[in-house]
Order: structure tokens, then C-alpha cells, then sequence
């Protein structure tokens, strides 16, 4: 099977400019850069409120106060993988680790030349306001042990080299299971019900069931998958929702029609599975 992940050698200008993809990929810039609060990219800010507490994303930008200028490649490849910090803390899992540990060392190393090569920004990031006992971040060792699965992203040999590279794109680099799989009383994805849709954050909006499902997407082509992915815009004509519409406009919008197409041929594959929240088709 050919090698799926995209990247190459670090170090250089070559590095970064393929880790700008992998940055459009994952959507960094919607969650840790405040657009609304007119906050300098990347210098986070961005509030995600879930039944837990409130979290905010932190500063990633190369300033070595406030940022991730310091970090090593192997720190930078500890905290996505591992969900740990150079200083030991563990992570919340608002910070998609989760997927993010199933990428090739190659494609975050690139990430991490990006990132790199971006204005550092002297802004302390905002302290999460989460309220006793989850403000214990030794007790995450525990949802570890119950919710993360370490493992790296393998190729299926059955399935040819577009699906494999959708498969890759959806499960690690984009982490679309994350919003569109419900999760279980800890906080961890239920992945019995994995793409089903869900109730996101506080459970304010959606995010829906994109499974073979007549309640998903059963009646969406492939292409009318990689259409929305494209332009936010619905094979009804509606525009996608504001969640997604950021999603389309810092992500999915900014890959290649190859890249799309590739997410819509594995998402078209995925098992039909009933909603698992209440919710209109994106």
C-alpha cells in the first residue's frame, strides 16, 4: 500500500510550507485563534464550553514565554500524541489528542515547522474555568486509562489508496469524530455510535450523523459530500451551520479536490447507524 500521510524532511521552508496544509487540515486556526475578540492568529483565546467547564484554546504561536517556542520536536510530539506537556501535566481532552496521536510523526513535525515559522505573540494564554474535581488534571491519567487509544492510523489493505487517505484525513488530521461522535458520561467518544452525530459543547447545537443513514447522509452522492466540504453549501442549497461553516472556511474548504473526494468516498463507506441525537442532515 502506498504511504498515505503527506509531509517529508523538517527543518527547512519546505517543512513548513507542507505543514501549512497539515495546519488547514486539523483547523487549528478556528479554535486558537479569537477572531470575535479580534485576538492576533494563533494567540488563542477561542472558548469551548462542554458539561465539564469552559476551556480555552492556548497560545501556539513560537513565543517562547507564553507559547510553544521552547518545545522540542519531541516534546511537541509528546503533547499531540500523548496529550502530555513538557511539564508533565496531562491535557484535557478538549484538545484533540485523541485523533491527533493516530498522525504520522512526519506530518506533525511538519506542523510543528508551521508553527514555527509563524509571528510569535506575547499573550498568556486564558486559564481553563473548570470547577472541582475536574480541575484535578492528575485524575486525567484515569480517563486515559478508560478513553485513549494510543495507537497510530494504519492503512486498510483491503480498500484502495483514496479510501485510505479519507480514512486518514477523517480519523487523525481532521478529527471529524470528535464533534460528530456522542460521547460517553466521562467525556470520552462512544465509538460504538463513531460519526452518528452529537450534541457539541454545552449542548447548545449539533453536530449530525454522517453515516449511510437515512437519518444522515444516505441520500448525499460522494460528490455532493466533497461539494459541501468545499463551499458550506448543501445539495438542498442551504449553507451549512456555523460550526461547519467555520469548518469549510479554515479546513476542509482549503484542501485539494483530491482531499475531498478522498473524505467523502471513506465517509460514504461508514456503517448506517440511527442519529444519536435529534438533528437535521448538515
Amino acid at each position: 500500500m502506498a504511504c498515505i500521510p503527506v509531509g517529508g524532511v523538517r527543518g527547512d521552508q519546505a517543512a513548513a510550507d507542507r505543514g501549512k496544509y497539515i495546519f488547514d487540515a486539523g483547523g487549528c486556526a478556528s479554535c486558537h485563534t479569537d477572531e470575535k475578540g479580534g485576538g492576533a492568529p494563533l494567540s488563542g483565546g477561542t472558548a469551548l464550553e462542554t458539561p465539564f467547564g469552559t476551556f480555552y484554546a492556548p497560545n501556539i504561536t513560537p513565543d517562547p514565554d507564553h507559547g510553544i517556542g521552547r518545545w522540542t520536536d519531541q516534546e511537541f510530539l509528546r503533547a499531540m500524541r500523548e496529550g502530555v506537556a513538557p511539564d508533565g501535566r496531562h491535557y484535557y481532552p478538549a484538545f484533540p489528542y485523541t485523533s491527533y496521536t493516530k498522525a504520522s510523526e512526519r506530518d506533525l513535525l511538519d506542523l510543528k515547522a508551521y508553527l514555527f515559522s509563524q509571528p510569535a505573540v506575547s499573550r498568556a494564554s486564558q486559564p481553563h474555568d473548570v470547577g472541582f474535581p475536574f480541575s484535578i488534571r492528575s485524575l486525567l491519567w484515569f480517563w486515559k486509562l478508560f478513553n485513549f487509544d494510543p495507537s497510530r492510523w494504519r492503512s486498510d489493505p483491503t480498500k484502495d489508496t483514496q479510501w485510505n487517505r479519507g480514512s486518514y484525513l477523517v480519523e487523525a488530521l481532521s478529527h471529524c469524530g470528535e464533534c460528530h461522535t456522542p460521547r460517553n458520561f466521562m467525556g470520552g467518544t462512544d465509538k460504538n455510535q463513531w460519526m452518528a452525530g452529537a450534541r457539541l459543547g454545552a449542548g447548545k447545537s449539533v453536530a449530525p450523523n454522517l453515516t449511510s443513514h437515512e437519518a444522515g447522509l444516505a441520500e448525499w452522492s460522494e460528490g455532493d459530500i466533497a461539494f459541501a466540504l468545499d463551499l458550506a453549501i448543501t445539495p438542498d442549497g442551504e449553507v451549512l451551520g456555523d460550526e461547519m461553516s467555520l469548518v469549510v472556511r479554515h479546513s476542509t474548504g482549503r484542501l485539494t479536490d483530491a482531499d475531498r473526494t478522498a473524505i467523502a468516498d471513506y465517509i460514504k463507506s461508514l456503517p448506517a447507524k440511527p442519529s444519536a441525537v435529534k438533528s437535521k442532515t448538515p
